[in-house]
């Protein structure tokens, strides 16, 4: 029976200090040890520790992949093209992080075996790949080696292991979020509108046990999304399933028609709504901190918003002819409307801007400049008796909309 061979590790440790003979040797050594390090805390508070975190090689992916995507989407005026460019970014950072995560560990090793024996580059650059890899081809009887290849053929497999088991905790972030903002297409339409979706509201009848139960959700989803997209701000970068849906329109859509309720219907006590206001404010905060986007100092009084009076009065007209009851005018309730917009207005529109989300109506504007998209019109009509009637061909109504966005150059 051949004999078993174990190796004995304070004998490889000791075995590998002496072989550092020169300083230019424990150079090498302790510049690959440093990247092996540097590398291994950045995937650990990368894929493992559940906190907003800077890690500045994940930083870097991000940046290059982001504005490498900006400058070809931004080639083109149409949003649906820049979309289809866009959707390949949240993509692009995972396979390069990993991608870069291994490349340095690579270096490192490469870098430490070279320090340890002197090794020719390339040879260290073999062997460490060889047992990063966990392929063996390029391993060699070298005892004062043992230990660096035992560390590599383990960071390899674990490096891919903790990417394969961070992608279904992605992705189950993402299902949950978009459910909502799925919902938002079949009852007020898309690219979502505040005003659509409070008019839309008041056609279904205006229960208030069923607004109080869609506040209390979107008050839930914003919680939701606050705490997983800060912590994966991967899940920022990750668009949705269709070019005219965006989770971000969506809460800003749905904050907006917070804000209309309140200042419209103010003998109304809108508990609910006003308790999503603040978890809605709190959640655009929070994003925009993990973007890297500064808030700007707030004023009350008479200081004005982005958004036009008169668009915000013609909203009001909109959503009257439809049924719905004011407890102030429009003039009386702009003030308050502004007040609470103010808030959350600014940081959405430069959030919008760097995200290139949807050009839906009330959501600033895009560079470079693209039209606004009004929301989906419905292809029915429900009447008093509770029928259907359908006032335009569903084929009709398609053609129109391809007419519409021909024109406008989005093709």
């Amino acid at each position: 029976m051949p004999e078993l061979a174990f190796v004995d590790v304070h004998h490889v440790a000791h075995t590998s200090i002496e072989g550092l003979s020169n300083p230019t040797q424990w150079v090498l050594f302790f510049v690959g040890l440093a990247i092996v390090a540097l590398v291994a805390v950045d995937v650990t508070r990368s894929l493992v520790v559940t906190r907003w975190s800077k890690t500045p090689i994940s930083r870097l992916v991000r940046f290059v992949v982001q504005h490498s995507v900006d400058l070809v989407a931004r080639r083109f005026k149409s949003y649906r093209r820049r979309d289809s460019i866009r959707v390949w970014t949240a993509a692009a950072m995972i396979v390069g992080l990993l991608t870069t995560w291994l490349l340095c560990f690579l270096v490192g090793y490469s870098l430490m075996m070279r320090g340890m024996i002197s090794l020719e580059i390339g040879t260290a650059m073999r062997e460490a790949g060889s047992s990063l890899f966990t392929l063996g081809f390029a391993s060699a009887d070298r005892e004062r080696l043992s230990f660096i290849d035992f560390m590599a053929a383990a960071t390899g497999p674990i490096t891919i292991g903790l990417m394969i088991s961070y992608l279904p905790t992605i992705y189950s972030a993402y299902n949950t979020r978009e459910i909502e903002v799925a919902l938002l297409k079949s009852r007020f339409g898309e690219p979502n509108w505040g005003p659509e979706i409070l008019a839309r509201h008041t056609e279904l009848g205006l229960d208030d046990e069923r607004i109080r139960t869609f506040w209390r959700g979107w008050e839930r989803w914003a919680a939701n999304v606050t705490e997983s997209h800060t912590t994966y701000s991967l899940l920022l970068y990750m668009r949705s399933s269709r070019p005219m849906r965006s989770w971000l329109i969506a809460l800003l859509s749905v904050l907006d028609a917070a804000a209309l309720t309140v200042s419209l219907r103010p003998e109304h006590h809108h508990a609910a709504a006003r308790v999503f206001l603040r978890q809605g404010i709190e959640c655009v905060n929070e994003i925009a901190g993990a973007l890297r986007i500064s808030a700007p100092p707030i004023s009350s009084g008479d200081s004005p918003i982005q958004l036009p009076k008169q668009e915000f009065i013609d909203a009001c007209a909109m959503i009257a002819e439809r049924g719905y009851e004011y407890e102030r005018t429009p003039e009386e309730a702009w003030p308050y409307y502004r007040n609470w917009r103010r808030m959350y207005e600014s940081l959405m529109y430069d959030i919008a801007k760097e995200l290139d989300a949807v050009p839906a109506y009330w959501s600033g504007t895009r560079d470079p400049a693209t039209p606004q998209v009004p929301p989906q019109q419905q292809f029915y009509e429900v009447t008093d008796d509770g029928t259907l009637e359908y006032p335009i061909e569903s084929w009709r109504v398609r053609s129109r909309h391809l007419r519409g966005w021909r024109q406008r150059g989005d093709r």
